[in-house]
């Protein structure tokens, strides 16, 4: 999925992260997974739809945005319950330029409703199959409903200090401050780790970037290219979790790790994260479950229930493209706080809808 930064490598290694990134924004032909209708008024079916990578949801006033990877444009879908996502309506809200530094490889879409205002924040570069400079943009708009009003471009967001190779970004508040954390190049190799900034407002970094995460696991190896990527923020019961994806995502094995820290912790000390050794979410072939990663969380329509969203292929080997598609599963508690994912549910299997719907 990924390429290296702009700092000068070898042909050969230049060669092969090229070969396995360009299928992050390629669109291949393809068999979509057979998807029945929903069998009664109080289940669902997963896949949510036939294609869906890197879903993302944002709940507010009692409705679901959802978003995910179209590569050329950015859609948000607007829909009371998630169950029916399928049938939801959906806008257009950006098509990018024709040229320039954000013309195509439109990544990771995130939607969040921040001090009044909507943003959008998603990863993109140059258009073509040249990664390399892909980074990560702002969108902003005014209105209350985020399918409506006008999106003006904020620009990129960055670090000065370190302006590398930038993709998957999300948002965390704690401790009356808010930070970006995303997934980047160091500007030495092509590893990909996650980083985590302070905001000084929504579409601004300050101050220095600290690395959190970086691949250590050989479940974290899978690739190359070798990668965290996909971080995203879970908290419960005094903790902050951030739940990230790892080893390639065209890889079968791409699965979910887990970072743990105080919901009072200052976020930027890597001290403050404890890191699980082994995977809390990965591939279930009997239930045609490959790559799972790349997730988003919700709370169900009454707030009583805790819901994972997250991607993944319903056959072995087939990449980082458009087959990826978009699932979703309650999930539990541990004993000790820590969050319980299980195992991704076989698709074509009836499950209850989430409560409320």
């Amino acid at each position: 999925m990924k390429i290296v930064s702009h700092v000068a490598y070898g042909p050969l290694l230049w060669l092969l992260l090229a070969g396995t990134a360009c299928q992050k924004s390629k669109t291949a032909p393809f068999v979509p997974p057979v998807v029945p209708p929903t069998t009664t008024a109080t289940t669902f079916q997963n896949p949510l739809m036939n294609s869906g990578p890197d879903p993302w949801v944002y709940q507010k006033d009692g409705f679901y945005y959802y978003m995910h990877t179209l590569n050329d444009r950015l859609v948000i879908w607007k829909t009371e319950k998630m169950s029916d996502l399928r049938t939801a309506p959906s806008k257009v809200v950006w098509q990018p330029p024709a040229a320039g530094n954000a013309s195509g490889n439109l990544w990771a879409p995130e939607l969040y409703f921040l001090d009044g205002k909507w943003y959008i924040y998603y990863s993109a570069g140059p258009a073509g199959t040249d990664l390399g400079r892909q980074r990560t943009w702002v969108l902003e708009n005014e209105a209350a409903d985020p399918t409506t009003g006008t999106w003006v471009d904020k620009g990129r967001l960055f670090s000065a200090a370190a302006d590398y190779w930038a993709i998957d970004g999300t948002v965390l508040e704690q401790n009356g401050n808010r930070y970006f954390i995303w997934s980047g190049h160091n500007g030495v190799d092509a590893v990909q780790r996650l980083y985590i900034s302070r905001m000084s407002n929504p579409w601004t970094l300050t101050g220095p970037r600290t690395e959190l995460s970086h691949p250590e696991y050989s479940w974290e190896n899978v690739g190359p290219p070798f990668v965290n990527e996909g971080p995203e923020i879970l908290k419960h019961d005094g903790k902050t979790f951030l739940v990230y994806s790892a080893s390639f995502c065209g890889a079968d094995q791409y699965s979910l790790g887990l970072l743990t820290a105080s919901n009072t912790a200052d976020p930027m000390l890597p001290a403050s994260w404890t890191k699980s050794a082994q995977p809390v979410f990965s591939q279930n072939p009997a239930g045609r479950a490959y790559a799972t990663g790349h997730n988003s969380f919700f709370k169900s329509k009454n707030g009583k229930e805790d819901w994972i969203l997250y991607h993944a292929n319903s056959n072995p080997n087939e990449g980082c493209v458009e087959k990826r598609n978009p699932r979703m599963q309650k999930f539990a508690w541990n004993a000790d706080g820590t969050p319980n994912f299980g195992v991704p549910v076989a698709i074509n299997t009836p499950l209850t809808k989430p409560s409320g719907e």
